[in-house]
């Protein structure tokens, strides 16, 4: 039996995911007067937020001081969490709260592994802080997604083994980084986004038990 189940947040728990790429754009109107195109969101997604910020730079072909860059950062967090202020429990995404009450009924443990540093915030307002045994700061992780570091750290908060793990994630970046830890991945969305993934769902309320326990006592056992 699986010991210990991972999250990604924004897309994965939280119908927050879009919101960060809101964020950024307002940061670039007001500071840049530049738009960012849809398929720039991609590319953001999953990663850390001074990541964004350096992928956004690279395609507007702006360099900034270390100072101004910080600064940057921080007003977009300042934007997103504005955007955050009516978060509730009715915007945890379908199926995701039953999931998560089912697997711990089953005392599995959970971990959050997020490149979100407004983790806590989020889950606190959802109402679901209760139902996880640890959270990773990401502020402490040596390296970001794709690298393996924080589903690393994640799955040795909770003393579980990697491969005693699953972990869910919704961006190619999550699922790179489950798979160079040795971790069992559950992707969430399409097959673009998510197809390299063990075990694929196209959407939250797909997500049972049985597949996910089923997948990873097949890789596990043959491995």
């Amino acid at each position: 039996m699986m010991k210990g189940v991972l999250f990604d947040l924004d897309g994965v728990i939280a119908d927050t995911a879009s919101l960060h790429f809101k964020a950024w754009r307002k940061m670039a109107r007001k500071n840049f007067e530049r738009s960012l195109p849809d398929e720039l969101e991609e590319k953001t997604k999953g990663i850390s937020r001074s990541d964004s910020l350096s992928v956004i730079l690279h395609y507007l072909e702006i360099t900034v001081s270390e100072t101004e860059f910080n600064h940057l950062a921080e007003e977009k967090n300042l934007i997103y969490r504005d955007l955050l202020k009516d978060l509730g429990p009715d915007d945890v995404l379908p199926g995701m709260r039953d999931f998560i009450t089912d697997i711990k009924k089953k005392n599995i443990q959970t971990a959050l592994a997020s490149a979100s540093r407004n983790g806590p915030f989020i889950l606190e307002r959802t109402g679901l802080s209760d139902y996880f045994n640890a959270i990773v700061d990401p502020s402490k992780i040596q390296a970001g997604k794709p690298a393996p570091d924080i589903y690393l750290a994640a799955a040795a908060a909770i003393g579980i083994s990697p491969r005693e793990c699953v972990g869910f994630e919704d961006a190619v970046s999550g699922i790179q980084s489950l798979k160079t830890a040795g971790i069992v991945s559950v992707g969430i969305g399409s097959g673009y986004e998510v197809g390299q993934a063990d075990l694929r769902f196209s959407s939250t309320e797909d997500i049972n038990y049985d597949d996910v326990e089923e997948i990873w006592a097949e890789i596990t056992n043959n491995a």
